[in-house]
């Protein structure tokens, strides 16, 4: 992936995305609480943060950028995504990004929430 697609993801509403990690997750059996729980594991956010950021439409870059703190258990997460192996990419920004991807994915693949959660 090349750094002017980077910047396209980064400016992409979070709130535009959203629905379809729930979609993603709610087609194969999964919860839309299992997803926010996905999300507040990666990023410190709770409800009521999470909500404003999706209420203000706020962009992938800022929705990172503001996150309380990316969980010390990221570096756990393998395999992967979008044809790149997420820790293999350089850029925190992207390898993050990803690293939602790559659970929303396992959520929707069946794995335990424990696993999941890398606990």
């Amino acid at each position: 992936m090349q750094n002017k697609n980077y910047e396209r993801v980064y400016n992409m509403s979070f709130a535009g995305v959203y629905p379809h990690y729930i979609e993603k997750a709610e087609k194969k059996g999964r919860t839309k609480e299992e997803v926010h729980e996905i999300i507040f594991w990666l990023t410190g956010y709770d409800e009521k943060s999470f909500r404003e950021h999706l209420d203000n439409k706020t962009n992938f870059r800022t929705f990172f950028e503001q996150a309380p703190q990316i969980n010390p258990n990221v570096s756990l997460i393998k395999g992967v995504i979008c044809g790149y192996r997420v820790e293999d990419i350089e850029e925190e920004l992207m390898r993050n990004i990803r690293y939602l991807d790559k659970l929303i994915d396992e959520l929707a693949k069946g794995k335990a929430m424990e696993k999941i959660l890398r606990k």
